[in-house]
C-alpha cells in the first residue's frame, strides 16, 4: 500500500487488503492491533474486523497481509499461497529455538566446510519433504501451542509436516554466516531448516535474521510500514507530525 491515501471507512468494512512490513520485535497480532488502535484514533473507528494471513515470527521482519472486513473470509486463500524469504544462518553453533530467542546451547567447528559443500546442501533441500516443526512454536500438540511445552522443558513429540521448497539459493557464503533466498510452500518454517541444514553439514546451525519478501503475487517492496500508515492518518486530519 504505498498510496498516500489509506482507504475511508466503508471501503475497510466492503473489504480490503493492506500490505504491512512488519518490524523486528513485533508479532503479527501487534500489527493487527496497532491498525485497530490508529482506526480508532484518528478514525473515530471503534470496531472493524481486521485479520493477518500467514504469521510471522517476532524475529522475522517483512511483508505482512492483513485483511479488513469482508476481506477477512479470504485469510485462508491467502494463508494458502507460497511465500518467499531471504535472511542469513550461523553455522557452528546452536539454539533450542533454532533461532536468536534462545542462547546458543551447542558450538561445533566448521572449519572442515567449504563453500562448495554448502551450496551442494542447499540442493538437498529443494522439492517436496517432510519437515518437523520448532518445539518452540504455535503448532499445536494435543491441543495445545508446542512452545508451551518447550518453555516448560517438557518434551513432546511434534509429528513432520509435507512442505514444499521450490527454491533455495545460498546468495553468499561467509562463515560463519550464510546468506540465503527461499521460496516455500505454506507450512514452512525456515528455523527448522536452519536446524536440518546444520545437521545436514554436521555442524550446527541457527537462524541469524529473517525477511519475508514475497506471499504469492504480493511484494514487500509496495508494503507501508507502521509509521508511514501513521503519518497518512495524521495528515488526514491535518495533524501536524
Amino acid at each position: 500500500m504505498n498510496e498516500t491515501f489509506f482507504p475511508q471507512n466503508q471501503e475497510l468494512i466492503s473489504g480490503q487488503l493492506l500490505l504491512m512490513n512488519k518490524p523486528l520485535g513485533w508479532t503479527s497480532f501487534d500489527m493487527v492491533g496497532y491498525i485497530r488502535r490508529l482506526l480508532r484514533e484518528y478514525r473515530s473507528f471503534p470496531k472493524i474486523k481486521i485479520g493477518h494471513a500467514g504469521t510471522l515470527d517476532p524475529l522475522a521482519t517483512g511483508l505482512l497481509l492483513v485483511c479488513t472486513g469482508k476481506h477477512t473470509k479470504r485469510v485462508i486463500e491467502f494463508t494458502e499461497m507460497e511465500k518467499e524469504y531471504t535472511g542469513q544462518f550461523i553455522l557452528g553453533a546452536t539454539r533450542p529455538s533454532f533461532d536468536k530467542e534462545t542462547e546458543i546451547d551447542q558450538t561445533y567447528p566448521t572449519d572442515h566446510l567449504t563453500a562448495e559443500q554448502i551450496f551442494h546442501a542447499a540442493s538437498h533441500f529443494t522439492g517436496e519433504q517432510k519437515q518437523t516443526p520448532p518445539a518452540f512454536s504455535a503448532t499445536k500438540v494435543q491441543g495445545i501451542p508446542a512452545y508451551l511445552y518447550a518453555r516448560d522443558n517438557q518434551q513432546v513429540v511434534i509429528e513432520p509436516k509435507k512442505i514444499t521448497i521450490h527454491q533455495f539459493e545460498i546468495t553468499s557464503v561467509q562463515l560463519p554466516e550464510v546468506a540465503f533466498r527461499i521460496v516455500c510452500s505454506k507450512g514452512t518454517y525456515i528455523r527448522a531448516l536452519a536446524r536440518d541444514f546444520g545437521q545436514h553439514l554436521a555442524c550446527g546451525a541457527y537462524l541469524d535474521s529473517l525477511c519475508r519478501t514475497r506471499i504469492g503475487p504480493y511484494l514487500l517492496e509496495n508494503a507501508t510500514e507502521p509509521g508511514e500508515l501513521l503519518s497518512l492518518l495524521r495528515k488526514e486530519k491535518q495533524i501536524p507530525g
